[in-house]
This record gives structure tokens, sequence and C-alpha cells, in this order.
């Protein structure tokens, strides 16, 4: 079965097609890999259209993570900042340092308006760019609007993702926090429903 999932803006690079396999020998897992100018998505054959629906998201998004796993240095990061505060904001956030760091590992970023300092958690290296964007921004957003009030909302809504990467990162947490449960008969390799974290 072949399902047209459009995902993303029109500033996006073309999409692959997407075809969805159902499978009854397949209980828990899903998985997803490119077959040339199409993506594949095996599901077990028990799950419902709207599980199918959610799972292809999930799966689109960890396999544009694995194609994107370049890791931005700090430089390349200062300058993203800039860009994206240019084109969302008039150029109007100037952070004096932007930074990874590994320390942060209950939030996504933080933002010291007074220094005009940017820490990005470690944790967002290796996820869809259009999620690390979307976290740079809300820190932008910070050096204008300290807190997260209107205005500051406001602010993101430039951003066509913004909704899009809450999303993503509030799924990520969700996964977190379900419990693992080991299933010996599966295929360790792929993602079981019930664990989608990014690894």
């Amino acid at each position: 079965m072949t399902s047209g999932y459009g995902r993303g803006v029109s500033a996006d690079p073309p999409q692959r097609a997407v075809e969805v396999r159902r499978s009854a020998r397949r209980r828990r897992t899903v998985s997803a890999y490119r077959e040339g100018e199409r993506t594949v998505v095996l599901i077990p054959a028990r799950m419902s259209e709207a599980e199918e629906k959610r799972w292809v998201g999930v799966m689109l998004d960890k396999l544009a993570a694995q194609e994107s796993k370049r890791t931005l240095g700090d430089a390349e990061l200062a300058e993203r900042a800039e860009r994206l505060s240019g084109q969302y904001f008039a150029g109007r956030a100037r952070p004096r340092s932007v930074r990874w760091v590994t320390n942060q590992n209950t939030r996504w970023g933080s933002c010291t308006p007074a220094e005009a300092s940017i820490r990005l958690s470690h944790r967002l290296q290796g996820m869809p760019e259009y999620v690390v964007d979307y976290v740079l921004l809300h820190e932008l957003a910070h050096l204008l609007v300290p807190g997260h009030g209107p205005r500051f909302w406001e602010l993101l809504e430039a951003y066509p993702k913004t909704e899009r990467a809450r999303g993503y990162l509030e799924g990520i947490v969700a996964a977190e926090r379900l419990p693992r449960i080991p299933d010996p008969g599966e295929d360790s390799a792929e993602i079981p429903p019930e664990d989608s974290r990014e690894r």
C-alpha cells in the first residue's frame, strides 16, 4: 500500500514518495529505509490508520536526522543564529556567543539576555535541521523578549515550522518517559513504537 504523506513547507527539497508496507509477522516494531526515490515504512498489520500516520511522521523525521548527522561546530552554530536572526527577526537579535553544551539534560536551550549568550543542549545534535533552527530561534527571541508572553510567541510565529518542531521535541520527551519493555523476539536494529528516542 502506498500513501502520499506530504512533509514540510514549500521551501523544503522535493519530498520522496512514501510507501507503507503492513506485515502480519511484524508485531511491535516500525522501521523505515530509502529505496531509490521513495521511502519505505514497515509497520505491523494491526496498526490503526491514526497510528500509521503518526509513525510515518516519526520515521521520516528519524531518517532525516540520520541523514543530516554532520554536527555543527560552535562557529557554524553562531553563523546559523546570525542568518536566522536576519531572516526572521530583521537582524535585531544579536548574540555575543552561541555554543553547544553538555550540561543541559532537561532543557533544549538557554539564553542569558544580559550577556547575550545562547547555549544549546548537545542532545539536539543529529536532530532534523528545522528542530535545531527552532530552538535557536526560540533562544534568539529571548534576546528581544525575556519571558514567554504573547509578544514572545508572536515573534516565533514568523518561523513556519514552529509547531512541527515543538511537536517533534514533545514526542522525544514523551518517548523518554515511556517504560522500556524488552522483546527478545524482535530485531534490535529496528525501532519499537514504545521507544523512538534519538540515540
